[in-house]
């Protein structure tokens, strides 16, 4: 009998993509969940939290293979230190973790957060395989769905995103997490590297409304960095085929 990979980060919105990957590879599941939830259909839930430091121990418990997903706005790096204190002095023999490109350029917060995770996996003594990868398609809808209820939509010059389908990067989670140890891989990005102005007019040609766009500067380290194209990856990266076109013509009607 295989053991359980331990999944953190397993109800958001990659974790669900990918769980259906790894049962239908075969494996058992265990996720680490904020939320109680009943087992069933080959998943076990532990309730613990990463930032808290509370239930890790029984979740790593007994898994040869961890696939971090958890994330949030902050506090990344120290959550994934406290689950790595925990994984190393365990039976754990591979870590896989999703960061973001540019995590150890782009001089912000979030991105900062992203390289602090990278590293307590790399330092931790376990095997690790690391994956960057650009913004989802989902977080980018998400951006224009709020931009585009102001009455002018604010385009940041020289900001530039190549989003991608994060239904491209769980398959690629799945196919590391089955394969061994490979350290920092070839980051994953959309196939087409898009403007804000490009980004906003297709959204709204999707939602089938209009709307003034207002250039802008942004100030700083952070806004060198984006128009230098920090957050990109135009060399040497896994290319993803779905565009941001195709995921509007599947998620996005025209309406309100």
């Amino acid at each position: 009998m295989t053991s359980p990979i331990l999944l953190t980060g397993g109800t958001g919105t990659l974790g669900r993509l990918v769980v259906p990957l790894l049962r239908d590879a075969g494996r058992e599941l265990r996720v680490l969940s904020r939320q109680r939830h009943e087992p069933g259909d080959g998943i076990e839930y532990v309730t613990g939290d990463l930032l808290k430091g509370e239930g890790i121990a029984p979740a790593v418990d007994g898994a040869e293979i961890i696939l971090h997903l958890a994330g949030g706005p902050k506090g990344d790096d120290e959550a994934t230190r406290n689950l790595m204190r925990v994984a190393s002095g365990s039976g754990v023999r591979h870590v896989v973790l999703i960061s973001v490109i540019g995590s150890d350029r782009v001089p912000l917060g979030y991105f900062r957060s992203q390289l602090g995770a990278e590293r307590a996996v790399a330092e931790s003594g376990l095997p690790w395989t690391t994956l960057r990868a650009a913004q989802f398609h989902d977080i980018v809808l998400t951006m224009m769905e709020k931009m585009t209820k102001l009455p002018v939509i604010p385009v940041p010059g020289g900001l530039r995103l190549q989003p991608v389908d994060p239904r491209e990067v769980a398959a690629r989670l799945v196919e590391l997490t089955l394969d061994k140890p490979a350290g920092l891989v070839p980051d994953l990005a959309g196939p087409t590297v898009y403007g804000m102005a490009d980004l906003s007019r297709g959204y709204l040609r999707a939602r089938g409304k209009r709307r003034l766009m207002m250039p802008v500067r942004m100030p700083g380290k952070a806004g060198r960095a984006y128009r230098a194209g920090e957050n990109l990856s135009l060399d040497g990266a896994t290319v993803g085929k779905r565009t941001w076109e195709d995921f509007l013509a599947e998620r996005v009607r025209p309406g309100r």
